[in-house]
């Protein structure tokens, strides 16, 4: 396989990757290393566990560490309800309560979550993608390192459970702090950039097939005007594909200030961004629309 191969399944599980990100998944993938993806929020970092997913066949297990974890409820936790419940019926039924005990921390009562799931393998190999891990807290952080590094979680009651076979693992981070070196160390590393003019019209022509060519163009050339305002948040693929449509539902076919001003909520979410790009005046994107467009 090469990286234009990986371009291509990728294309063809809907999502169009430029030269460096289909390298860095094809020797994830092949070597068997995580994937560690970092850029600013909507440059379609999830997008391409997604999609790698969809291109395998392997099925998509997410993680989303949006609030700090408990280390291992990542990985298993137990089915107490059904314990108790179990313990319940022999003692209502006069059985041997101590067997039943010993039961209880067995493979019956385990509740699998995605890291212990990505373990158990599959032809396809699972995707586990572990998403915005820079805001996991410290200890989920260290466990996923120990994770990483031996693809094995260890149950006290159990004993260690490993991959017959790695999972494809991918990670995201939009940078919100710096994830741990040791961790990176494990890693391939890809930074994601916003695509540039021509593969971001194509972005928005394959996501949103309903959007006119001439109205995807002058939508991309504005948010590209609009990435270089300094804004607090500038707008990711996926707002360029929101306002792009958006505007062909209300059967828009070009750009102008009025309809800029109308819209403007579907592509920034911020006041202060919508204050600033009003600063700088609607027509200032009119005119980098037309020029996209011409």
């Amino acid at each position: 396989m090469t990286p234009d191969d990986v371009t291509a399944g990728l294309a063809a599980a809907g999502y169009l990757a430029d030269e460096g990100l289909a390298t860095a998944v094809l020797l994830a993938t092949t070597l068997h290393r995580p994937l560690l993806l970092e850029g600013e929020a909507g440059v379609g970092k999830t997008e391409v566990a997604k999609a790698l997913s969809r291109m395998t066949g392997g099925e998509l297990l997410r993680l989303r560490q949006v609030d700090p974890l408990v280390a291992l409820q990542a990985a298993y936790e137990w089915d107490y309800s059904r314990q108790l419940l179990h313990l319940r019926a022999v003692e209502a039924g006069h059985g041997d309560v101590a067997t039943a005990e010993d039961e209880l921390y067995s493979p019956r009562f385990l509740v699998r979550r995605p890291l212990l799931l990505a373990l158990g393998g599959g032809d396809p190999a699972p995707v586990l993608l572990i998403d915005e891990v820079d805001r996991s807290d410290d200890e989920f952080e260290a466990f996923l390192l120990e994770f990483l590094s031996e693809f094995a979680v260890t149950i006290p009651e159990l004993g260690t459970i490993r991959a017959t076979e790695p999972p494809v693992v991918v990670l995201t981070s939009n940078r919100t702090r710096d994830v741990h070196d040791a961790l990176k160390r494990r890693c391939f590393y890809h930074w994601v950039e916003h695509p540039d003019f021509e593969r971001e019209v194509a972005i928005v022509r394959l996501r949103a097939p309903s959007v006119p060519e001439r109205l995807a163009r002058q939508v991309a050339a504005a948010v590209e005007a609009m990435r270089t305002m300094e804004l607090y948040k500038p707008p990711g693929v996926a707002e360029t594909i929101d306002w792009a449509t958006a505007l062909a539902s209300l059967g828009c076919t070009e750009l102008d200030e009025g309809v800029i001003a109308a819209t403007l909520g579907t592509v920034l979410k911020y006041r202060e961004d919508a204050d600033r790009v009003r600063t700088h005046g609607y027509a200032a994107l009119v005119a980098a629309g037309m020029a996209g467009s011409a």
